[in-house]
């Protein structure tokens, strides 16, 4: 008998049959029809109704859920089924119980936990505890910036929308029970307990409060949380539980229809409730509701894509989604926004533009480790704006705390995942011309992190030593010791890992010190770039851990996890030389057989669908971690693209497809990214492989390079930011493109042939159109 996974064939049988009956009503919420394509315009296009936000939540960690929620809002309004822990929190699909209604979903940050309710006068006093209720997938209905969905315990119907830094709820009262707000203060919410809830009541209608977002491991300074509440009916009655520190706002029998708006604020309550003023002070939900559906429509209709299936579209659409949130805003309308880089708490000021208003937003983040591949490519190509927000904010934290920040949180330094993440971000920007002032204090800044004293010397969260990343033996041996003689300072201290890490990011640093023709420096950092042949074995021909007197590691396994490498095994990490594939394969004794030993390295990957397992909560799990090619994390999902800097790129276009039918077309709960969706990280990748287009090297080198890849879609078209780029619109057109069809026949660019298989930034932001002739034939 033929065994899958987990289960006999028969089961597999019925799960199959199952999940064609939950796509056909996913496709179905998604409001995709049929095949044909749609001759609607840009404008008439709803591209809100092409996400499928449940994708991967049985899956969900604390912020990856969002519904109520802006581009990247301060406010990620949304119900919470799991409250507990960073891992397996927020909303999840499964657990059919709701714990309330959060208005902070952030990387290390959780918060503002509120409950409509109805009561008894015998059960009031037990209602500050016991509050959940039921609630059924049935009557819920959600899109981006709105979710609806009904307490069946209360008989309340809920509804959820949001702007920037306001949540605004309507709550609809069903039943003649006593009705009440249930704000849980002080509780445990995801990866953080919230302690020290106040609420103060200023009126009947208005009242202001507080919490403390407790420290954790990742974010070890506590964080406040100011908000403002602001309501539309009177209350009756204030109630605080004395136990508990939790707040009931009681009202009139005669409510039916309550609606509440909560501005936030991590600097002030006064900034809380200018928040409010400036961004909602109207009632008018369901304008509140189409605002923030057509601010997500400009976005997603950046790209239009046509041809395909729908549930691609839909799920296309979706990965576009998920590359727009996550990371959090966390300055105010005003642009004054909460430091803890220092010894105490200071409020600072985004500097303001010729008419008073911030020129930029603050941002909390969770880490750029695999951004060069993802985010640096889509941002700075369909969103350049987002581009150069973020990077003038990661500069913003260098001049409060002395350091660029590879994910901040809380206003602070997290030290998160390893290397200086952020160098090849700003630098792409600087390359595509994002950024384009200040590029001179902004080399020093980022130089920093790669010397003695700068973010390489911290391992993972290593907030109060600078040992555990090894950097004085990088810079005196070439390479990063396994074990670290120095003892344990952090996570993730993997010497090989962190030398190919740290020799790429010096590669980067390196082509913004030729552009700003510092030849010494661009000499050193060069030569540190070259430090990925210190951890490579040629006889057994793979990166392998040296020791401190620079023995190989015994007992070498290439394929076992966790070993030398930071969340990768060798087999995946060898291939981690992004900017120097030649120098790599020349180790290998030739592009050819080097593509020859990735192509038998994709052929092993794909029996067990390119991920290790289907979450990463699995991915160390003995059946699923000895994988050679691992699409469900970071450190390996350049692959695939790598065969073009073989010479062979009839391989690219075959695995890259292979890829996206196995780890990045489903349109269920169950699975969506197969692994570690890092606030858009997968999601963007998923895109660009969809869209044909990727960056090896994260774009960091003058006048980037694409690497062109095998498009799903018969048309793709991106809309340019005028304000950056000259081009209205660049087209990728795939003539006779089926899913047999996977390769590339011939290339035209603006009518012309193109005789390679990549293209120059400067190609697509002056706009036109990348015509390819697709085959079932490699070329």
């Amino acid at each position: 008998m033929t065994y899958n996974r987990y289960f006999n064939i028969n089961i597999s049988v019925i799960n199959n049959l199952f999940v064609l009956v939950f796509v056909f009503f996913s496709l179905h919420s998604c409001k995709i029809k049929d095949n044909k394509e749609e001759s609607v315009s840009k404008e008439e296009t709803d591209y809100t109704a092409k996400v499928y936000p449940h994708l991967d939540t049985k899956n969900s960690r604390w912020f990856y859920f969002s519904s109520a929620s802006r581009p990247f809002g301060m406010v990620n309004l949304s119900p919470d089924t799991q409250i507990s822990g960073a891992w397996g929190s927020g909303y999840r699909y499964d657990t059919d119980t709701i714990k309330g209604f959060s208005h902070v979903h952030a990387w290390q940050l959780s918060g503002i936990s509120v409950m409509p309710v109805t009561f008894s006068e015998e059960n009031k006093s037990n209602i500050y505890t016991d509050f959940y209720s039921h609630f059924s997938h049935e009557t819920e209905e959600v899109s981006p910036g709105f979710h609806k969905l009904s307490l069946s315990r209360f008989n309340i119907d809920v509804t959820l929308t949001s702007t920037t830094r306001v949540g605004f709820s309507k709550y609809t009262f069903l039943s003649n029970r006593n009705k009440g707000i249930l704000f849980n203060l002080n509780t445990m919410l995801g990866p953080s307990s919230n302690a020290e809830g106040s609420l103060k009541q200023l009126d009947k209608k208005t009242f202001q409060g507080s919490i403390i977002a407790t420290p954790t491991q990742r974010r070890p300074k506590p964080t406040k949380i100011y908000f403002y509440v602001s309501l539309n009916e009177p209350i009756t009655s204030l109630n605080k539980d004395s136990e508990t520190g939790n707040a009931l706002l009681t009202f009139s029998d005669q409510t039916k229809e309550l609606k509440m708006k909560i501005g936030l604020s991590y600097t002030s309550a006064e900034n809380a409730k200018n928040n409010l003023e400036a961004e909602l002070p109207e009632w008018d939900f369901e304008q509140i509701v189409k605002n923030s559906k057509q601010q997500w429509n400009n976005l997603l209709g950046r790209i239009e894509v046509t041809g395909s299936t729908p549930k691609a579209q839909c799920r296309f659409y979706t990965d576009l989604w998920h590359a727009l949130q996550g990371r959090r805003i966390i300055s105010d309308h005003n642009g004054q926004y909460p430091d803890n880089t220092g010894e105490s708490f200071r409020i600072k000021q985004i500097p303001l533009d010729a008419n008073g208003n911030p020129q930029f937003n603050h941002y909390n983040s969770d880490s750029f480790w695999g951004a060069q591949w993802t985010i640096n490519t889509l941002w700075g190509l369909v969103y350049p704006e987002i581009m150069q927000e973020f990077s003038l904010s990661l500069m913003q934290y260098y001049k409060d705390g002395g350091l660029v920040p590879r994910g901040p949180s809380g206003g602070n330094y997290t030290y998160v995942m390893t290397g200086a993440t952020s160098t090849p971000f700003i630098v792409s920007a600087i390359q595509k011309g994002i950024i384009n002032e200040n590029i001179d204090s902004i080399y020093v800044a980022l130089k920093k992190n790669h010397m003695p004293g700068g973010i390489m010397t911290k391992a993972g969260y290593e907030h109060n030593t600078s040992k555990g990343g090894g950097l004085s033996y990088y810079i005196k041996k070439g390479y990063v010791p396994y074990p670290l003689p120095d003892g344990d300072f952090g996570l993730h201290q993997d010497g090989a890992g962190l030398t190919l890490e740290y020799a790429y990011q010096d590669w980067t640093l390196a082509q913004l010190a030729k552009k700003l023709n510092l030849k010494e420096d661009e000499t050193y950092f060069l030569k540190r770039a070259k430090n990925y042949k210190e951890v490579f074995n040629p006889k057994l021909g793979w990166m392998q851990p040296k020791d401190i007197s620079g023995n190989w590691l015994e007992n070498f396994d290439p394929y076992e996890d966790e070993i030398g490498f930071v969340e990768a095994n060798a087999a995946q990490s060898t291939w981690f030389v992004p900017h120097d594939l030649e120098g790599l394969a020349t180790l290998m004794g030739g592009k050819e057989k080097a593509a020859k030993k990735l192509h038998t390295q994709f052929n092993e990957a794909e029996k067990i669908g390119f991920t290790s397992g289907d979450s990463h909560e699995v991915e160390l799990h003995p059946e699923f971690n000895r994988i050679p090619i691992n699409y469900g994390n970071q450190p390996s999902i350049q692959t695939a693209f790598i065969f073009e800097k073989l010479d062979r790129p009839d391989l690219t276009q075959y695995w890259s497809r292979k890829i996206i039918d196995s780890v990045f077309s489903g349109l269920n709960k169950d699975t969506g990214y197969n692994g570690d969706e890092d606030q858009g990280l997968m999601g963007s990748l998923a895109v660009l492989m969809k869209i044909g287009l990727f960056q090896m090297n994260g774009g960091t080198e003058a006048n980037p390079s694409y690497q062109i890849g095998s498009p799903i879609f018969n048309k793709v078209t991106i809309h340019l930011n005028p304000e950056f780029y000259s081009g209205k619109t660049f087209n990728i057109v795939a003539e006779n493109n089926t899913p047999e069809n996977c390769y590339i026949k011939e290339i035209k660019l603006n009518n012309k042939i193109l005789p390679v298989t990549n293209l120059n930034h400067s190609d697509i932001v002056s706009g036109g159109t990348l015509n390819l002739k697709m085959s079932k034939n490699p070329n």
